[in-house]
């Protein structure tokens, strides 16, 4: 015998409880984030005021785009169209021909208690709004799928976003020691104090040797897999701070007490406006990732893999670029009186560094989609 759904009612003070709860975190969000711009405003942090403003602006897309699905999901659901326009081989997972019946449908839905009221409504009663041969051109649950989509794309993103900025700053404020000893050395080298000149030297020969010492490091094949190799136990050190900062000041021929970890971090404030938020390209892309999802083609499982690889691309050719400088230096005669790193754009793929910011961008946009869509269609076939 078919069970009976029943829509139970909810107390008033529970509604008014969830509401109470839902407006403090909104105030309590909006506070934050305008306590979070007075204090990047105060602190004349211009490139980051930017960025955040982008971020607002993503979170009022996604609010938008959440509201209209809200109100017209019942709308586009009960448009109809023959069922011979669509193609089962489109559908994201494989489709039960026992199971298509609505009334299969329902029974088996009811053994789960934690279903919705709504979704066991719009089973039983999809039929009423659309006549015989014909179906909805959406249904209601792929339309409730991609409303909660939306609103966890977004909160994913930028919660990626804020994480990224997070862990860039603590690491870069963790060279201070470094911008610190390198000024007084500069100053010591001013004022004409050998040992200040012998340090110096002694950090780039330390450089030198550590990026060049290795049979492969001028080989134009094996270098690749040496670079690749050394991302996952060399970080930067000292001495390639030092070697940097020499490398920079000397190229723009700034004075040695040039605050080069001051350019650091805004140079990276400013590469975070540049790559925060969803780019138009980014949103094509994302749509028709979606699109070509199909069952048989398994585009998720194997683009998840891409973010990995293209992080593991970029620190090889990061590395890359070190490794040519210092070999560079090194080839050079006499390199004790040649300090200068020869800087140039065309290090880089294709002579743009910028492209490197994009595939930061396209990453970050990538690991949100595919976590995202595994919260929302995986976790709930």
């Amino acid at each position: 015998m078919e069970k009976e759904v029943s829509l139970e009612l909810t107390p008033t003070w529970a509604v008014v409880t969830v509401m109470v709860v839902m407006v403090s975190l909104g105030f309590f969000f909006q506070g934050s984030l305008k306590q979070l711009a007075k204090w990047l405003d105060r602190t004349k942090r211009k490139a980051l005021l930017s960025a955040l403003d982008k971020i607002k602006e993503e979170l009022m897309v996604f609010g938008l785009l959440s509201l209209l699905m809200g109100h017209w999901i019942a709308f586009v659901a009960k448009i109809c169209v023959e069922s011979s326009t669509s193609s089962s081989k489109f559908y994201p997972c494989v489709v039960k021909k026992n199971n298509l019946t609505p009334g299969n449908h329902v029974l088996s839905r009811v053994k789960y208690p934690n279903d919705s009221f709504v979704k066991e409504l719009v089973h039983t009663q999809k039929n009423e709004y659309c006549p015989e041969g014909h179906e909805s051109f959406v249904s209601h649950e792929s339309l409730e799928q991609l409303h909660r989509l939306m609103f966890v794309l977004g909160l994913t993103h930028v919660s990626y976003s804020f994480i990224a900025i997070a862990l860039a700053m603590i690491k870069i404020y963790s060279w201070r020691t470094w911008e610190n000893q390198a000024k007084t050395m500069a100053l010591q080298s001013v004022l004409g104090s050998p040992e200040a000149a012998f340090d110096e030297t002694r950090q780039l020969s330390t450089f030198i040797f550590h990026h060049t010492s290795h049979p492969w490091s001028q080989h134009r094949v094996l270098v690749w897999l040496l670079c690749f190799s050394r991302q996952f136990w060399s970080s930067i050190n000292q001495a390639d701070y030092f070697a940097l900062r020499l490398g920079f000041i000397s190229k723009h021929q700034l004075p040695l007490t040039y605050d080069f970890h001051n350019y650091i971090l805004r140079s990276m404030e400013e590469e975070f406006r540049d790559i925060v938020g969803i780019s138009v390209p980014l949103w094509i892309y994302g749509i028709c990732c979606i699109f070509l999802n199909f069952h048989g083609t398994d585009l998720y499982f194997w683009l998840s893999f891409l973010p990995a690889i293209l992080i593991l691309l970029i620190g090889t050719k990061l590395h890359r670029v070190v490794v040519k400088l210092a070999v560079e230096i090194m080839n050079s005669f006499p390199w004790m009186r040649n300090h200068q790193l020869n800087l140039r754009d065309d290090l880089f793929w294709l002579g743009k560094p910028r492209l490197l910011l994009w595939l930061i961008q396209f990453i970050s946009f990538q690991v949100s989609e595919a976590k995202t869509l595994y919260k929302v269609f995986v976790t709930e076939s």
